[in-house]
């Protein structure tokens, strides 16, 4: 079960949201921080392959109409069978924030602006990774099939008994529709579907001192039939590999 975020304006939420900027700052500047360090040496063809980085992510439509912005983090570990070609397993979980317009009608409805709304993604996906790489820069194709999970979640419920005419954006939050209406007979208001689907994309990678170290920029799309909304993200990830 999800758990309704707090208020942003609230003083825990923010440190959360300042932390993971903080977060993502630090990856951004580790790699430039190595530039320093002594470029030779090293194994610049390992067999295993990991990486950590932060996404930032923008929903595509359906999934626009309900989430703005995402932040997170992923993660991942594979086997490099030579220079160019690998198969990674990946973790990917990004933090989604509602859209004024998911939480307007849910407002309206508890004649109250006091009521917050958040979301998470979580894809576990099995990759190919193509590889085209020199010393210094890289650049390449990743994708492949994955289990791809999301979840919704509102801090307050609509009282029990309240006429509201369905609307796909009570559907999003929990909500189930009767004779055109929405049953608002729910205590604790959240959602979660998972479906199998696929993501793929492409990325950029700079040497970043002692091999195999690199910096990578990357840009990654995922989708999934999740439920009554499918699930569309378009991530940017920085972060660092070997």
């Amino acid at each position: 079960m999800t758990r309704a975020l707090p208020s942003f304006a609230s003083s825990g939420t923010w440190l959360n949201y300042r932390m993971a900027v903080l977060l993502w700052f630090c990856l951004v500047a580790l790699p430039c921080c190595s530039w320093a360090q002594d470029a030779e040496g090293g194994d610049d063809n390992p067999s295993i392959t990991s990486s950590l980085g932060m996404p930032l992510s923008a929903p595509l439509n359906p999934t626009h109409q309900y989430t703005g912005f995402g932040l997170g983090v992923s993660t991942g570990v594979g086997y490099n069978i030579d220079r160019h070609n690998a198969f990674v397993g990946e973790f990917m979980w990004n933090w989604l924030f509602a859209s004024d317009a998911a939480l307007q009608p849910i407002k309206i409805a508890l004649q109250s602006p006091e009521v917050n709304g958040n979301g998470n993604v979580f894809a576990f996906t099995a990759n190919y990774r193509l590889e085209l790489r020199g010393r210094t820069g890289g650049i390449y194709f990743i994708g492949g099939p994955g289990w791809i999970y999301r979840t919704a979640s509102l801090s307050k419920p609509i009282p029990a008994g309240t006429p509201i005419p369905c609307n796909p954006i009570y559907l999003w939050w929990g909500y189930n529709c009767s004779g055109g209406a929405v049953v608002t007979n729910l205590t604790e208001v959240h959602s979660n579907a998972g479906a199998l689907g696929f993501n793929g994309g492409i990325g950029f990678t700079v040497r970043t001192g002692e091999a195999p170290y690199r910096a990578y920029v990357e840009s990654r799309y995922y989708f999934a039939p999740t439920g009554s909304v499918s699930t569309k993200l378009l991530t940017v990830t920085v972060g660092i590999r070997y």
